[in-house]
């Protein structure tokens, strides 16, 4: 009973003729392009032997690679011909190995189960990723957007502009360090916008000396003004002058 089961293991153990030879090359530890013939081939025919007692299904694959395993065998146990004429007669070129065939379909074989156990692999490791279809976030947007039509490249771009048409500082032999912070520049901004209504981007770079700290400063405190919902920044037109106005809504809470 035990035998059956065996017999049944290794018939469905296998993918094909081919996958069972390769087997039994490995188990035998040998180069496969010095494939035992009438080794491999006897252990071949003792499974399907016992298979075919144990009243098992074979596959048409396998009884065909049984004969052409029987007509590799014969033909490597017959005496090699002495002349070109006994040469040609068996078909066979000199130094002809009737095993070549059977070899390259192996190494073939081999190539591709070795490319299908990584497919498998890469299949296993991605089954253990989980993904979901993107949410719809429009409930938790803000109501008014302060950055509706601008993008930090358009602030950006703004004061490449304004560097490349200042006019060079006149060379001077001192000059002291001009510090000014965020929030300080946040109020120079915002005052101004509460006297003027509204402000136009160009016009908050308008110094006697552009220096790079006071671009900086400038360029975050507009930033932070718009994260604290503050201002609105516009561009009516693509690479246009951006208009600055106090947000709706703080001017409705200041009024």
């Amino acid at each position: 009973m035990t035998g059956k089961a065996d017999v049944k293991i290794k018939l469905d153990m296998f993918e094909g003729p081919l996958d069972l030879l390769l087997h039994l090359i490995e188990k035998s530890e040998v180069d496969i392009y010095e494939v035992p013939i009438a080794k491999i081939t006897d252990q071949y025919m003792q499974i399907l032997a016992e298979a075919q007692e144990m009243e098992l299904d074979i596959a048409s694959e396998f009884l065909v690679m049984a004969a052409t395993l029987v007509a590799i065998k014969s033909r490597m146990l017959l005496p090699k011909p002495e002349s070109v004429e006994e040469e040609l007669a068996f078909g066979e070129e000199d130094g002809y190995d009737p095993r070549e065939e059977l070899v390259q379909r192996l190494l073939e074989y081999k190539r591709y189960k070795r490319l299908g156990e990584v497919l498998r692999q890469r299949e296993e490791e991605r089954s253990k990723v989980y993904s979901r279809p993107p949410l719809n976030l429009t409930p938790y947007a803000p109501e008014v957007n302060p950055l509706e039509g601008l993008s930090p490249d358009d602030l950006l771009q703004a004061f490449v502009d304004v560097l490349k048409n200042r006019k060079p500082p006149e060379p001077i032999t001192k000059v002291a360090r001009e510090e000014i912070s965020v929030s300080a520049r946040m109020e120079e901004i915002y005052q101004d916008l509460l006297r003027h209504g509204q402000l136009f981007f160009s016009k908050l770079l308008v110094w006697d000396q552009v220096t790079k700290e006071r671009v900086i400063t400038t360029f975050l405190a507009l930033l932070e003004l718009m994260k604290l919902k503050r201002i609105v920044c516009r561009q009516s037109r693509l690479f246009g002058d951006i208009l600055i106005e106090r947000l709706e809504a703080e001017v409705a809470h200041n009024g």
